[in-house]
């Protein structure tokens, strides 16, 4: 897909839509959102404080520019001239296909639509369609703002390249998009839910377990192996040396003891159904519904940073995000073209709620990670990108000197102009400067000795032709700018 999407349609604000809106809005995108029902715009605008306080959290990379949000009275004046359009009407094949025969009398047959369906088959929906071909289900999961999966199923009349072009959309807005090789009702994850989902109702109904107790054996236990290592690689590692066959040899077996019911569902009756409302509440009615969402995303959050750490399942989607936030705005910084006879102004940022001290003020670990990324902005600007990184070079901070001149509190926007202070073939001098935004203060100063290396050999040695001559080309400006009394207390001079 090579347009680039940047406006798109929601048909349905609720908790599905709302949370494709709070996805879409913290990657930049426009969104219009159509709901008729008199509380969806205000339920979503909550639903979006959570999801940007979840995204303050989730990632250090700079966020793009937050996407426009216009609510409308049609589906009309919500489809017209956008690139993509996700339907989350409820799960009623009728008003679906009602649905979809309005949004294509008003969208552009270019336009990709999606549904959000958690079970009703594309083929049954794009039925009654003009053009079928642009149609599918992409399916997420609650809350789509923070959970990378979404499940792609074509009908019979989606193209392939329709579903590669949705997966590409998804992908680049922090997903991980899964195109299913069959149709199928309730397509995958669903499916296995459902499994779960039935034999809990049976231990619930003969009194085996309570819904809090059937909670824990799960997020305790293999909740916490499925979540990154899913099913099939977690039995391969339980079947030790010999893997999947040691593994199916010796519990294969016991699929024909009579443990669970799943081919015998328990009837969804008042009583039952009381049971489980009652042991519900007992276990989490002293939390609001948005306090659990909280609870939630600070939870996933920590999961999937510290699954980042190791490069792995989501945690390797949410750092390959990560380098593309990165990637984005270092090239905008490129385009934009800054004035070389001044400090460059590379870096800005936001005081986030988690980097708070106990005063209300940014920590003073803070200040170095905002004077680091404002260093990964300059070497970026000179050349030093992921390309650059995997030829074997890289640029190491050898010395730090950092001054705290004024407090900052939560909120307040921020940004680092940056000076070179001088570069010889191996090292370069910069000095930071954090300013405060609204009143132009200098909060922090930072001043930084960096030594080029290669990474194979393990030692220093030249800069590489391009990052050699973007650093003449800026000293060609900042030689001529007046170095700060400050400079060199406690930094190494350049021989």
């Amino acid at each position: 897909m090579n347009k680039i999407i940047e406006q798109t349609a929601l048909i349905g604000g609720g908790v599905i839509g709302g949370g494709w809106a709070a996805r879409l809005l913290l990657n930049g995108i426009d969104v219009k959102v159509f709901d008729p029902a008199s509380s969806a715009e205000r339920t979503l605008q909550e639903m979006l404080v959570n999801a940007e306080l979840a995204y303050s959290k989730l990632t250090m990379a700079p966020l793009v520019k937050q996407g426009k949000i216009e609510f409308v009275d049609s589906i009309e004046e919500a489809v017209k001239n956008v690139d993509f359009i996700q339907e989350s009407a409820p799960e009623n094949p009728e008003l679906k296909r009602d649905i979809l025969r309005e949004i294509e009398q008003y969208a552009s047959e270019s336009a990709l639509i999606c549904s959000s369906t958690s079970g009703i088959k594309p083929t049954t929906l794009q039925s009654e369609m003009k053009h079928p071909e642009r149609f599918m289900v992409g399916h997420p999961f609650n809350p789509v703002y923070l959970l990378p999966l979404v499940e792609i199923c074509g009908g019979e009349k989606t193209t392939a390249a329709a579903k590669q072009s949705a997966a590409e959309f998804y992908r680049n807005i922090g997903m991980k998009p899964l195109i299913l090789r069959k149709e199928i009702d309730a397509f995958i994850a669903d499916r296995l839910l459902e499994a779960v989902w039935r034999e809990g109702l049976w231990l619930i109904r003969d009194d085996v377990a309570t819904t809090e107790e059937l909670d824990d054996a799960i997020r305790f236990g293999f909740g916490l192996r499925w979540a990154q290592m899913g099913l099939f690689e977690t039995y391969r590692v339980a079947g030790g040396q010999a893997g999947m066959q040691h593994f199916i040899s010796q519990f294969g077996p016991t699929l024909s003891w009579p443990w669970t019911k799943l081919m015998d569902v328990p009837e969804l009756n008042e009583e039952l159904i009381e049971k489980i409302v009652s042991q519900s509440d007992a276990q989490s009615g002293k939390y609001s519904i948005r306090k659990l969402e909280r609870i939630r995303d600070d939870n996933l959050v920590a999961i999937m940073q510290g699954l980042k750490l190791n490069d792995w399942g989501a945690g390797a989607v949410l750092k390959e995000y990560e380098e593309r936030l990165y990637e984005k705005a270092h090239s905008e910084i490129v385009a934009s073209e800054p004035d070389l006879s001044k400090p460059l102004a590379l870096f800005e940022a936001k005081v986030l709620p988690d980097w708070l001290d106990y005063n209300g003020h940014m920590t003073e670990s803070r200040y170095l990670q905002v004077f680091g990324d404002a260093t990964d902005a300059f070497l970026n600007f000179i050349g030093m990108d992921e390309n650059y990184r995997k030829q074997g070079f890289s640029v190491y901070t050898v010395e730090t000197h950092i001054r705290h001149l004024q407090e900052v509190a939560g909120g307040e926007p921020l940004l680092v102009e940056t000076q070179l202070l001088g570069f010889d073939e191996k090292r370069l001098r910069i000095i930071h400067k954090l300013l405060h935004v609204p009143s132009g203060n200098v909060l922090a100063t930072g001043e930084h000795m960096l030594l080029h290396v290669n990474t194979t050999a393990g030692g220093a040695c030249t800069f590489g032709k391009i990052l050699y001559e973007k650093l003449a080309e800026i000293w060609q400006g900042h030689q001529n700018l007046t170095a700060p009394e400050f400079v060199g207390n406690g930094i190494m001079n350049l021989i």
